[in-house]
């Protein structure tokens, strides 16, 4: 099997050749080679090699090179350019988000959709061959040794899509455990004894399911067996360690499937067991179509649907968390009273169990305490969306309406937003505008008096005539033309001057209405 040498960047194989000279082995190892056999474009690239770490940095300027951990990687830092194609540099660009076949506007949630850390340098990590002693805490090894031989090193990899190496120079792909064949059979195997593999470091099992979910494939029979039959090995790892993995399962493209997979074999009892706390929780079929953990999950798919940021698809997965424990019985149905208050004090515990950082803390938090606002645009009045602006906060407000949403296809709703809920965000819009008035001047009160006009009508007359001239003409906002111009206003009689601010006046109330109708016009409920 052969891979397309124009879809392996010259600076590999400048790496690869650099070894080769040397008189090493180099071979593409792991998740790149994968990715490439796939037809993807790999995320990462790792080389694998008999040379010790002191004999790869050897080979690289003093400031190219980094070792910093225990088990023999060397990091090689290589400008991001050389390892990314031009295609995969603009889709990050834009940041467009997956294909949506619904036809329905769906507004501008820009703000709120996942954008890519685009970093200048990326990091080509290369490992020595190497046998891993015993796990002695289901983590990591004891001791690491390393080897001259190639087989060694991928004997101890997780799964069998993740063994495959390829030698660049000779073409040669290296498959051992049959890989490949899994590969095109969109099958995940761990590698040798399943058993042994996650007795070696817990966090296989749980990285089985987000895998499955972001490549697609099934998790084979033996393996998943042995998932479920070691779930609790899960507590023996850390909470941080967890924390990444989890937080992969949810940017990823299907983490409604993951988190099934993980809570029918028995891992999410280990990442956020109050989860479970909504299994066969009923709601009451008139509003919501499925349980308390199903509502949830669909919740989260549709955020990762709409390619929202982490912040949205963590508050869509909890927002409704607090209603097992706030649930009471109400004649043929159920209550829910006070469920975001009881949530939003569940998801700062569950944030700060698994150690997140402490911004993406209080977002969630905020996002899922706020997420029942009254939306009615006919009986809820501005004042009352200012309100709720406040509460959120105008920073995190675009993404509370985008819970909402996801909240509504989670509970099975045909419509992600509705007439009446896209006039709400109108009225968000219109809360959030600056307003049309003599603010905006570069001249105010103070200094008009500083100019010799005393205080009384006449200051006000003067400002709205200001503010006319800078509507019909936003270039003469400047200091300058504002302080000359006042002057000139300030020698005219009252009843001149009275005329000019009143029709200033006027043409604020035109303008304010003129930027409403544009606002509604946007969201389509004018």
């Amino acid at each position: 099997m052969k891979i397309n040498k124009e879809k392996i960047p010259a600076v590999i194989n400048e790496i690869s050749g650099k070894l080769k000279k040397t008189g090493f082995e180099a071979y593409l190892v792991g998740g790149c080679v994968r990715d490439i056999l796939r037809g993807k474009e790999p995320k990462d690239w790792d080389l694998t090699t008999n040379a010790k770490p002191e004999e790869i940095q050897a080979l690289f300027d003093e400031d190219e090179t980094f070792y910093e951990n225990d088990f023999g990687t060397v990091g090689v830092k290589v400008d991001r350019a050389l390892l990314r194609s031009k295609s995969s540099a603009s889709t990050e660009q834009t940041n467009t988000s997956q294909d949506n076949t619904d036809t329905e506007d769906k507004g501008d949630e820009s703000d709120c959709q996942m954008k890519p850390e685009v970093p200048e340098t990326e990091i080509v990590e290369i490992t020595p061959y190497r046998i891993e002693g015993k796990y002695s805490n289901a983590r990591h090894p004891d001791e690491v040794k390393f080897s001259d031989k190639l087989e060694d090193d991928l004997q101890r990899r997780d799964f069998t899509v993740n063994a495959l190496a390829y030698d660049l120079e000779e073409e040669k792909l290296v498959d051992l455990y049959g890989g490949y064949q899994d590969l095109q059979a969109g099958l995940l195997k761990a590698v040798g004894d399943a058993k042994k593999r996650f007795e070696e470091d817990a966090l296989r099992m749980l990285r089985a399911v987000r895998l499955s979910a972001q490549l697609g494939f099934t998790i084979e029979s033996d393996t998943m067996m042995a998932i479920a039959r070691n779930a609790d090995l899960l507590s023996k790892i850390s909470k941080e360690r967890i924390r990444d993995e989890f937080l992969k399962i949810i940017n990823s493209d299907q983490p409604m499937m993951a988190l099934a997979v993980s809570q029918k074999l028995g891992l999410l009892k280990y990442i956020v067991p109050e989860l479970e706390e909504g299994l066969a929780c009923e709601q009451g079929k008139k509003a919501h179509k499925y349980d308390v953990f199903e509502h949830l999950l669909h919740s989260l798919e549709h955020a990762a649907n709409r390619n929202f940021n982490t912040e949205i698809r963590l508050a869509a997965l909890f927002h409704d968390i607090g209603k097992p424990r706030s649930r009471r019985k109400k004649g043929a149905g159920y209550t829910f009273y006070g469920h975001e208050v009881v949530g939003a004090r569940m998801v700062a515990k569950i944030m700060k169990n698994l150690n997140m950082p402490k911004d993406l803390t209080e977002t969630v938090v905020k996002l899922v305490r706020w997420h029942m606002f009254f939306a009615d645009p006919d009986e809820v009045t501005l004042h009352a969306v200012r309100r709720m602006i406040r509460n959120v906060g105008k920073e995190h407000i675009q993404e509370l309406l985008c819970v909402r949403m996801c909240d509504r296809i989670g509970s099975g709703r045909p419509k992600e937003q509705p007439f009446r809920f896209r006039k709400y965000k109108a009225m968000v819009d219109e809360a959030l505008k600056d307003p049309v008035s003599v603010s905006m001047l570069r001249i105010d009160g103070a200094k008009i008096m500083e100019l010799g006009e005393k205080p009384g009508p006449r200051m006000g007359w003067i400002l709205h005539a200001l503010l006319e001239e800078v509507l019909e003409d936003p270039t003469k906002n400047t200091e300058e033309y504002m302080q000359n111009r006042a002057k000139e206003l300030m020698k005219l009689q009252d009843a001149e001057l009275k005329e000019l601010g009143e029709k200033g006046k006027q043409s604020k109330e035109e303008k304010e209405q003129e930027e409403i109708m544009k606002i509604y016009k946007k969201h389509k409920v004018k």
